[in-house]
Formats: C-alpha cells, structure tokens, sequence
C-alpha cells in the first residue's frame, strides 16, 4: 500500500469518526471497537451457588426468549429505515423546500452576504434586509451590548443599543462580515436534537472551530478572509439540513407505524417499535455521505453573485478534474476542516498522533500553518468594536 493510499484511507477513516462524535462520545468509542477498562475483569470471578435445574431451563427460555426478540426489533428498525430512506430522498429532492422550510433559509440572508462580500458595502443597504429579519436584528442588538463589546466603547457612548439600525453601525461592516454568517449558521441549527443532546452544541462549536481555522488560514496564503470565513461558517449546512430531516421523518414514520401496529393488533411488533429510536449509526453514515454534496446543492441554490463557493464546493463533492489543479479556496477549506475536526477528536481522546500525522500530511498542512493554529482560539470571534 503506498503511503498516498494509506493516508487517504486514515483521512476518510477519521472524518467518519468526527461524524460519530457529533452523535455522543460513547457511540464513537463503541465504532472503533474502545473497550472500557471497567469491563475488564483483572481477578478471579465471583464464585456464584449451583444453579437449580429449573432455574436452568429458566434462564435457557429468557435468553432464547430475548434473543428472538433483538433480531424481531433489529428487523423491525431495518425496514423503518428502509422507509425513512426513501422519503428523504425524496425530500431531498425539492432543494426549495429543503432551503426554505426544512432549513430555513430566508432570502435576505444570502443578499446580506452577498453585499458583505463587496467593497461597495454600506450600513444604508443592509437596514432594509436585516429589519425583515427579526431574528438577526435581535441578535445584532444582543451581541452589541454584550459586557465585552461594550466595554470596547467609548465610554461616553457605551449606552445600551436598542435598535438593529443602529447595532449595525456600532459593530461595523468589516466586523458584520464575519458576525451575520455566524448569527445565520446559528439561527438554523435544529431547535431540538434528541436522543442525541451534545449535536446541536457540537456541530455549532465544529463550525466556529472551521470558519476561524479557514481565516487564519487565510490570512497566511493571502486569500480573502471573508470569503474563507464565510464558507467554512457554511460548510455544515447540509449536516444541519440532514439532521433535521432525519429526525423529522423518523418522528413521522416511527408514529405512522405504531399507530397501525396498534390498530392490527400485532403485539410484538408494537412493541419492538416502541423501543427504537433515531440510529446513530444510520443518521452518522448519512452525514458522511451526503451532508457535503447537500451543502453543494443549497449553496448553488443560494445562487450568491460575488461569493465563489460553488467551483470550490464542485472541488470538495467530486474531486479535482483530471488535467486541473486545486482551487487556493479549495485547499485551504480542506485544510480548515480536517484541524477542525482533529482538535475536536484528539479533545475526546479518539484520535492518535499517527493517525493525526497522516492526516495533517494527507490535506497538506505545513509546518508554518500548523503553527499558527496551534495558537489560535478557534471558539471566539477575534474582532474588535470602535
């Protein structure tokens, strides 16, 4: 196996237990075969009384019992998600209502970006878009009069700001261009994400980890800021359609399957259904898959004039064509996300150095890059209010 091969196998190795760890610590522990050390008897086993012959055939009859039972509600979540595969696909199939009702993405949203991106930018054409936007006013005002933020002010002008208008002069276009794509990846994070409570908080912190790490990033190849910040900030949109179609549809499903269940009077088969909740594993290799060719796909639809994500994410989804090289934007978001995805990794002690080393080799990181990283506070932003 030459070394390009290996390492291109650790990389999609790792970016499949970064999905995993999006799911729970101990579901990512469990893919990679982790023994826990509790379960690991270092003494002699407890000696235990002679059990009577029908206690015996007892436990004989529950293990069969229970056996028959795993393999029914095994079956049973097998042909759920047997359905639920083929509604999403085709919900993921109608892009406008993924964008718009199952994301939420608002019109305004991409031309606020859009103007951000351009050096023609002013306060004045931004008002109109973000006072539709109730939600970015809102959050705009809260982030202004933050105790950090305001103590950044004058302190004969540190009143509390009330009003979206003038939250937006305070923070300041070069300060908004890094402020409304977070405020915006944010807002359409899933409102719940059970039975898996940490997704929600992780996939925001993965986002902000990547959409930092491609700035700095940026700022050492001498490739614009905004536009890496901007798309590292969006990269997960497709995890973030995904996951709130997977739960949706399997609430849906799941509750139309019990319902008749019930109705038929098939007893065990209410019951193995009644048992089963949202996979892990199943919504863990969807994410894998598909979430960056969805990203693509809303991207497109978003249909940005100045932002020039979809040569990159066309780079991202389907390889670089033969007798073409790597787009600047293409290498550095690649790299953005696999520092990303590491650091959360090594933080839960799921990842070794020589799985990092190969991987770091693989997307091409250097020395310098890694360096300036290492330094870097990929939680916060790193702005500054006049």
């Amino acid at each position: 196996m030459t070394d390009e091969i290996r390492q291109q196998r650790t990389a999609k190795a790792l970016e499949q237990r970064a999905h995993d760890l999006l799911l729970g610590h101990s579901f990512a522990q469990r893919q990679i075969g982790y023994i826990h050390t509790l379960d690991i008897n270092y003494g002699e086993a407890i000696k235990q009384r002679t059990l009577l012959e029908v206690e015996v055939a007892a436990q004989k009859i529950r293990k069969l019992s229970s056996t028959s039972h795993h393999k029914y509600r095994a079956q049973a979540s097998q042909q759920l998600h047997q359905v639920i595969d083929t509604a999403m696909n085709k919900q993921l199939a109608d892009i406008d209502t993924v964008l718009h009702e199952t994301i939420g993405i608002e019109d305004n949203v991409p031309a606020i970006l859009d103007i951000l991106a351009v050096k023609s930018a002013s306060v004045g054409r931004l008002e109109p878009l973000v006072k539709d936007l109730t939600w970015l006013g809102r959050e705009l005002v809260t982030f202004v009069n933050l105790p950090y933020y305001r103590a950044q002010r004058n302190k004969h002008t540190s009143v509390k700001v009330d009003n979206p208008a003038l939250a937006l002069r305070y923070i300041g276009l070069d300060n908004l261009q890094f402020v409304v794509p977070t405020f915006a990846v944010r807002h359409w994070m899933p409102h719940s994400t059970e039975p898996f409570p940490l997704l929600k908080r992780r996939l925001r912190d993965n986002s902000m980890a990547c959409a930092i790490a491609a700035q700095e990033l940026a700022k050492l190849n001498g490739i614009n800021e905004v536009h890496a910040f901007t798309l590292g900030m969006l990269l997960d949109v497709g995890k973030i359609a995904l996951i709130r179609l997977y739960l949706r549809t399997f609430e849906r499903v799941w509750q139309r399957k019990v319902t008749l269940a019930r109705e038929e009077q098939h007893k065990d088969l209410h019951t193995a259904l009644l048992e089963l909740k949202p996979d892990p594993l199943f919504l863990s290799t969807l994410l894998n898959q598909h979430a960056l060719k969805v990203t693509a796909t809303v991207i497109e639809k978003m249909a940005f004039r100045y932002l020039p994500f979809n040569a990159v994410l066309s780079q991202l989804v389907n390889g670089v064509a033969k007798g073409d090289s790597a787009l600047p934007l293409t290498m550095l978001i690649r790299k953005a996300r696999c520092y990303s995805q590491a650091v959360s990794l090594n933080a839960h002690q799921l990842l070794e150095s020589d799985e990092k080393s190969l991987w770091f080799d693989y997307v091409g990181l250097a020395k310098q890059e890694l360096e300036q990283l290492e330094k870097t506070n990929l939680q916060h932003f790193h702005i500054k209010i006049d």
